[in-house]
């Protein structure tokens, strides 16, 4: 992980609470993400963990506590936080009946990325992702790890210096999967900053710190080596399951 000396935090949750009525989806978190930094968010379903990520796009307001995207509060500069962060949702949010290529151009045309620079950017990403040669299918007729592909491209027409996914690869089949994480690597190698929430402890693996949520709560925040070596396991599986029996007692 690149060092975040004299720099800003990527985002900042300081103690934040979100509560629906009398239940507290998300209690009294507090992280801290660096520049360059992969942090994943692991935990049960209900546990808070797209609760947390849409506070930090502005799609919901925290009841307590504060939420910044580099120093900036979401809550009274979202104009300048949208410029900053891409965000992938569970759900796949693209239009089935346009092409790879119109996708790409509708959401570029939003973030006003026009011209030759629109144009070299698609270029750029359908060769990570491997997705020229599907440039004239419709989305609807993608599979699964091709659809979160295309997504994660629209989510990067603005060049965003954040990205935050909510379980992006839910669903996708292991092949998909793989080369999913390794677009996203090659992301990171270039400063990118990656929040991500996933079902996937081998994907918490790649992390470079992991938060492990339950009940909205965070029980523990620490590499994976050193969260396995806490509970003296050989897994990260082992030792959420050990974090969760140990809460519960």
């Amino acid at each position: 992980m690149p060092s975040a000396v004299d720099q800003k935090p990527a985002i900042e949750l300081k103690n934040v609470t979100r509560r629906f009525g009398a239940l507290a989806a998300v209690d009294g978190l507090s992280i801290t993400v660096a520049p360059g930094e992969v942090f994943g968010l692991v935990g049960p379903d209900g546990a808070g963990k797209t609760t947390t990520l849409r506070m930090l796009c502005g799609l919901l307001d925290a009841t307590e506590g504060e939420v910044l995207i580099e120093g900036d509060d979401v809550r009274t500069h979202l104009d300048e936080v949208k410029d900053k962060i891409g965000y992938m949702a569970q759900r796949f949010g693209l239009y089935t009946d346009l092409t790879v290529e119109e996708n790409m151009i509708f959401y570029a045309d939003l973030f006003g990325v026009t011209g030759a620079d629109r144009e070299a950017l698609m270029t750029r990403l359908l060769a990570m992702t491997r997705m020229a040669p599907f440039r004239s299918r419709p989305a609807g007729k993608l599979s699964g790890g091709m659809k979160q592909k295309l997504a994660l491209m629209c989510t990067l027409l603005h060049h965003p210096k954040i990205l935050i996914l909510d379980e992006p690869t839910n669903g996708v089949d292991p092949l998909s999967r793989r080369d999913f994480w390794l677009i996203l690597d090659e992301l990171v190698a270039q400063g990118l900053t990656l929040m991500i929430s996933t079902a996937y402890l081998d994907e918490a693996e790649r992390c470079h710190r992991v938060g492990l949520l339950h009940h909205g709560k965070l029980i523990h925040c620490d590499t994976p080596a050193a969260l396995k070596a806490m509970y003296g396991v050989k897994t990260l599986e082992g030792a959420f399951v050990a974090a969760i029996e140990r809460q519960a007692a």
